[in-house]
C-alpha cells in the first residue's frame, strides 16, 4: 500500500486505486508485469538503488538549510563577471518564486506564450540599446560560451578562409579558457595577449575578443582596434558589462561587430555561479548568422501584432550535422528576471545605480593611493586594481580581508582587484579603506574622458518608463503571466521534454540567502555547504546512472552532449588514435546530437532505422566495419526519440566497442529508466543527464537547464576543468562552462528531488510515467495511430501519434496543436522526431483526471477532424482551422462561422469552468521572417483588437 504521507504521494498524479484502473484499461494484471513488458529484461538492474531512505518535505528542507549554513557568505568584491545584486521583491514573489513564469516551457506554441516573448523583447531591448547594437537574441547560456560563439560565428562571416582569434589577455579568465576549449576541436588557432598589438602580424586574424571593461577594472578605449581590425577584415567582439554601458560609450558607438556578456548583476543573484542570461548582439548585416533564439514580432490571422521565435527556431533540427550552434536551450527565466529588473528601474534608476558605484569605486581608489599604495591608472567603472609592494604585504592584506569576513580577488603575485556593486553601503565602503589603513573621504564625482562617455539615450521605449509603482508592476507581471498556458493551468503534454512537477518544497531553497548569496570564486572553505551537496548528487546520480564518475559543470544539455564527446576525443587521443573522429547517429537522434559532434571536430555518419523506428542494426554493423579505424563514437538516445525501448541495444553497444569505438548516450528519456536499467550497465561509456527534464528542474520557459555528465573510469581523467576553481580529472578536456558546477544555485532541487523520493520513489516515478504513456496510447489508439511501440505492444514514457493521413483531406497536425489551445491545453511536441506527428510525454506527476481530459480533447478534435473527412464541412470552415479562438473573436458583433461560439471558445465542459484565452490568434510565421522587426520599439503597449 502506498504511503500517503510521504512525498512520493503527493509527486505521483494516480491513486492507487486509479493506478489498478488504468493497468486493467491497458490490458496489465499489475505494475511489475507492465515493466516487464516494456523494458527488456537483459538491461533490468538486478536490486535496487543504494540511495538513502526517503525525507520527508520537512526533513529535506531542514537538511537543506543545514547545509545551506555550512556555506559563509561574506561580502565578496571578487568580480570578475559576477557581482552582488538586489532583487526587486516585486521580481522575487512575483516572477522567480511564482510557477505561473517558471514552469513554463520553451515557447515554440507562440500564440500562448505571448507574455513571456514580450518578456524577451524587452530583454532584446534591453540589450540593443545599451550595447548600442541593431539585433540581440533571447540569451546565452553565460557569457564565456556567449564569447566562444562569437568567435565561431565570426569564423563563418569571414568563411573560413582566416584561422586565428586574438584573445585579450585581460578577459575573465574563465572565458579564456572555455574560448581555448571550444577553439581546438575546430582547428582554430586562440592567441592570448595585448589587445594593442594584436595586428602585428594580421594576416591570418579573423575576429579578436576583448573586455570592456576589462578584468582588472580599466575602461579602455578601443576605437583604434577596431579601425585597425576592419581594415584587415577582422570582426571585433566586446564582453561588455551591461551595468556600465549606462555610464560608457556603446560598444557600437566605437565600431564593435558582436558584443556580449552577461546580465547577473541585473537582479539575478549570483548562486555560486548561475543560472544567468548571457546575451549576444550584432549588426543588422550579420542576424542570420546569430545563433541561439531570436524574439521577432509578425501579425496573427487577424493582422493583430504577435510575437513569435524568428529565424534560428530549433535549426539544429531542421539543418542537424550543418548547424551553426548545438544551442537548444537559453536562460529564459533569468532573462526575464533581468528585463523586468530594467522595466523596475527604468534608465534613470539604472543609470543611478552605475553612477553610485563609479563614485564609490573612485572614492575608494583615492583612499587607496592616500595609503600609499599604486592603484591601476585610467577610467574605472566599479573595479579597483591595487598594486602591492610585494607579495608578502599582497598576503597580509588578503588576510586582514578574511578575517573581517571580506573577499577581495588576488590578481598576479602582487595585485588585489576589489569589485563593487550596487549592494555596498558606506559602511562597507569604510571597512575596505580600513584594510589599508585609510579612510574614505568624500571624493568630487569624476567625469569620463571625452570619447569614454556615454551620450546616446537608452531605454526609451514606454515599458521602461511606465512601471516604476509596486502596483503598476505586480499588475504587468500578472498580466503577462496571464497570457501563457504553465503548468499551474494544465498538463503539457510534451513528448521528449518531460514537464513533471517542479514541487514547491524543491524550489524553496533556491532563493535562500545561503545558496543565492554566494561568488562561484569564494575559496574553498567558504563553500562547504555546496560541496556537500556537490558531493551528494554526484553520488547519487552516479548510482542512479552506474558511472563512476560525474561533472555537473555543463549548464545545459547541449553542453552536456559536447562535453561528452570531448572525454571521448580526450580518451582517443590520449591512447594515440586522435584520428577516430567518426561518429555514428541514428536518423532519430535529436537534432543536437549531430550539432554537438561537428563542434567537437568529429564527422557524422548516419545509421538508419528499421520500420519499427529501432536502429537498423544490420546497417550500424556495416558502418561500423567501414570507418573500424576511425570510429570514435556512436551517439543514440535510450528509451529511444521514437518512445520504446530497443531490445537490442546491448549488442548495438557491443558493435561499437568491438570497433574501437565509445556509447555516448543521450539521457533525455532518463525518466523511463530510473530505478529500472542504467546506462553504463547497458554499455555507455558516457551519458548525459536533464536535470531540468528526470529530476524535477523547472523549464522556465525555455531555461535554466543543466546537464552533467556521468563516465565511466577509463573517461573520469578527461572531465571538464576550471581555470579558478579545481573540478576536473587530471587529463581535463577542458572548460564547458563559466561556473565550476555550471548552474549550482538550481542543483538543490534535483537533491531534493532525489532525497524526498528516496530509492522506492524514484523507481516508483519511472514505472508511473510508463502507466501513464501506454495509458493514453490505448485510450487514444482507436482514435490515432500510435506510431512505435515495442516488442510486446508498449511504449514507454512516451508515445507518438500520427497524423499523416489527415494531411490529403487539407488537415495539418498543426491544426490539431492549436485546436487543443481552445481546450486549454499545450500542444504536445509537434513533428519531432517524425513531421506530422504528436509525441506525447504525460509524466508521472499528471493525475489520471487530467489525463482522461486530455484524451477527451484529443478525441473530441478527432471527431472535428472526421467531419472534415466526411465533407460536412471545408478545413477553412472549421474551427480547427479557425483555433485558437480569442476573446475579441468570439466576442465580436459579427459570427459568420458555421460552428457555434461556444464549440469555438467553450468546447469542453472543463473550459465552461476554467478557461484560459489565447492572446492571439493564429500568427503567420512567415511575415515574421520577411519582416524582422526584434525590439519593444516596433511593439505597440497595448496590442490592438482585431
Amino acid at each position: 500500500m502506498m504511503d500517503n504521507s510521504g512525498f512520493t504521494h503527493r509527486h505521483l498524479g494516480p491513486r492507487a486505486k486509479q493506478i489498478e484502473q488504468m493497468l486493467e484499461a491497458i490490458g496489465a494484471p499489475d505494475m511489475d508485469t507492465l515493466i516487464d513488458e516494456t523494458v527488456p529484461q537483459q538491461i533490468r538492474m538486478q536490486g535496487a538503488l543504494k540511495l538513502p531512505p526517503a525525507f520527508t518535505e520537512r526533513e529535506a528542507l531542514h537538511h537543506l538549510k543545514t547545509m545551506g549554513k555550512k556555506n559563509q557568505v561574506h561580502r565578496s568584491y571578487i568580480g570578475a563577471g559576477y557581482h552582488g545584486t538586489l532583487t526587486p521583491s516585486v521580481i522575487l514573489r512575483n516572477l522567480l518564486e511564482n510557477p505561473g513564469w517558471y514552469t513554463a516551457y520553451t515557447p515554440y506554441q507562440a500564440e500562448i506564450s505571448q507574455g513571456r516573448l514580450e518578456a524577451l523583447l524587452c530583454f532584446q531591448t534591453m540589450v540593443q540599446d545599451l550595447t548600442g547594437m541593431e539585433i540581440a537574441n533571447a540569451s546565452m547560456l553565460d557569457e564565456p560560451t556567449a564569447a566562444a560563439e562569437a568567435m565561431t560565428m565570426s569564423h563563418r562571416i569571414g568563411r573560413g578562409k582566416r584561422n586565428t582569434f586574438m584573445v585579450s589577455h585581460l578577459c575573465h579568465p574563465q572565458t579564456i579558457s572555455v574560448v581555448q576549449t571550444r577553439a581546438q576541436p575546430l582547428g582554430i588557432r586562440v592567441v592570448v595577449g595585448d589587445h594593442e598589438t594584436f595586428f602585428q602580424d594580421p594576416d591570418d586574424v579573423f575576429g579578436v575578443l576583448v573586455q570592456y571593461p576589462d578584468t582588472n577594472g580599466k575602461v579602455n578605449d578601443y576605437a583604434s582596434l577596431c579601425t585597425t581590425a576592419h581594415e584587415h577584415k577582422a570582426l571585433v567582439t566586446v564582453a561588455a558589462d551591461l551595468l556600465s554601458l549606462t555610464l560608457l560609450r556603446s560598444p557600437a558607438g566605437f565600431g564593435a561587430d558582436i558584443v556580449v556578456g552577461n546580465s547577473q548583476r541585473f537582479g539575478v543573484p549570483m548562486g555560486f555561479g548561475g543560472p544567468h542570461a548571457a546575451f549576444m548582439a550584432t549588426t543588422s548585416a550579420h542576424r542570420r548568422q546569430l545563433p541561439g533564439r531570436i524574439i521577432g514580432i509578425s501579425v496573427d490571422v487577424h493582422g493583430n501584432p504577435a510575437l513569435r521565435m524568428a529565424l534560428q527556431t530549433r535549426e539544429q533540427h531542421i539543418r542537424r550535422q550543418k548547424a551553426t550552434s548545438n544551442i537548444c536551450t537559453a536562460q529564459v527565466l533569468l532573462a526575464v528576471i533581468a528585463a523586468m529588473y530594467a522595466v523596475w528601474h527604468g534608465p534613470e534608476g539604472l543609470t543611478q545605480i552605475a553612477r553610485r558605484i563609479r563614485n564609490q569605486a573612485e572614492a575608494l581608489r583615492a583612499a587607496i593611493l592616500r595609503s600609499g599604495h599604486s592603484v591601476q591608472p585610467g577610467p574605472i567603472f566599479d573595479t579597483v586594481c591595487v598594486t602591492c609592494p610585494d607579495e608578502a604585504s599582497r598576503d597580509a592584506i588578503m588576510t586582514r580581508a578574511l578575517a573581517a569576513e571580506i573577499n577581495l580577488r588576488p590578481m598576479g603575485a602582487t595585485q588585489i582587484a576589489i569589485a563593487l556593486d550596487e549592494t555596498v553601503s558606506d559602511d562597507d565602503l569604510i571597512a575596505l579603506a580600513a584594510l589599508w589603513g585609510t579612510n574614505i573621504e568624500a571624493t568630487p564625482s569624476a567625469n569620463l574622458p571625452e570619447g569614454l562617455a556615454r551620450v546616446t539615450p537608452f531605454l526609451t521605449n514606454k515599458r521602461f518608463n511606465r512601471f516604476h509603482s509596486e502596483t503598476e508592476m505586480l499588475r504587468y507581471l500578472h498580466q503577462l503571466e496571464a497570457k501563457d498556458i504553465t503548468l499551474n493551468a494544465s498538463m503539457i503534454p510534451l513528448g521528449s521534454c518531460t514537464m513533471k512537477l517542479n514541487a514547491a518544497s524543491e524550489m524553496i531553497p533556491v532563493t535562500w540567502e545561503e545558496f543565492g548569496g554566494l561568488h562561484p570564486f569564494v575559496p574553498n572553505d567558504q563553500s562547504l555547504g555546496y560541496r556537500a551537496l556537490i558531493a551528494d548528487l554526484e553520488n547519487w546520480l552516479g548510482e542512479i546512472t552506474g558511472f563512476d564518475a560525474i561533472s555537473l559543470q555543463p549548464n545545459a544539455g547541449s553542453q552536456g552532449e559536447y562535453a561528452g564527446l570531448l572525454s571521448i576525443h580526450a580518451f582517443h587521443e590520449s591512447n594515440g588514435e586522435p584520428h577516430r573522429n567518426i561518429c555514428l547517429i541514428p536518423t532519430s537522434a535529436h537534432g543536437t546530437n549531430p550539432a554537438s559532434a561537428v563542434m567537437a571536430g568529429m564527422k557524422v555518419v548516419t545509421v538508419d532505422c528499421d520500420q519499427d523506428g529501432n536502429i537498423n542494426v544490420v546497417d550500424l554493423r556495416a558502418k561500423s566495419a567501414k570507418y573500424s579505424d576511425t570510429l570514435g563514437a556512436l551517439m543514440v538516445t535510450y528509451p529511444s526519440t521514437h518512445g520504446v525501448f530497443e531490445a537490442d541495444i546491448k549488442e548495438v553497444c557491443a558493435i561499437i566497442h568491438e570497433h574501437g569505438g565509445q556509447v555516448y548516450m543521450d539521457g533525455a528519456n532518463m525518466n523511463a529508466m530510473v530505478g529500472l536499467c542504467r546506462p553504463a550497465d547497458i554499455g555507455a561509456d558516457v551519458c548525459h543527464l536533464n536535470l531540468h527534464k528526470t529530476f524535477a528542474i523547472p523549464h522556465g520557459g525555455g531555461g535554466p537547464g543543466m546537464g552533467p555528465i556521468g563516465v565511466k573510469a577509463h573517461l573520469a581523467p578527461y572531465l571538464p576543468n576550471h581555470p579558478l576553481v579545481q573540478t576536473g580529472g587530471e587529463k581535463a578536456m577542458g572548460t564547458i562552462s563559466a561556473a565550476p558546477w555550471g548552474s549550482a544555485s538550481i542543483l538543490p532541487i534535483s537533491w531534493a528531488y532525489i532525497r524526498m523520493l528516496g530509492p522506492e520513489g524514484l523507481k516508483k516515478s519511472s514505472e508511473v510515467a510508463i502507466l501513464n504513456a501506454n495509458y493514453i496510447a490505448t485510450r487514444l489508439s482507436g482514435h490515432y495511430e500510435v506510431l512505435y511501440k515495442g516488442a510486446n505492444g508498449r511504449v514507454a514514457h512516451e508515445c507518438i501519434l500520427d497524423c499523416r493521413q489527415f494531411k490529403k483531406y487539407g488537415v495539418e497536425v498543426v491544426d490539431v496543436a492549436k485546436r487543443l489551445m481552445d481546450f486549454g491545453f499545450h500542444a504536445p511536441t509537434m513533428s519531432f522526431p517524425v513531421a506530422g506527428t504528436l509525441m506525447v510525454e504525460p509524466t508521472e506527476s499528471e493525475s489520471l483526471e487530467e489525463i482522461n481530459r486530455f484524451c477527451e480533447a484529443m478525441i473530441a478534435i478527432r471527431s472535428e477532424i472526421q467531419a472534415v473527412i466526411d465533407g460536412q464541412l471545408r478545413i477553412e470552415d472549421s474551427a480547427l482551422r479557425g483555433a485558437p479562438h480569442t476573446a475579441m473573436v468570439v466576442t465580436a458583433n459579427d459570427w459568420e462561422r458555421p460552428y457555434s461560439r461556444q464549440e469555438a471558445a467553450f468546447p469542453s465542459e472543463f473550459t465552461q469552468k476554467f478557461k484560459v484565452w489565447p492572446p492571439v490568434g493564429r500568427i503567420d510565421d512567415a511575415y515574421g521572417d520577411r519582416n524582422l522587426f526584434c525590439s519593444c520599439d516596433a511593439w505597440p503597449e497595448e496590442p490592438e483588437s482585431s
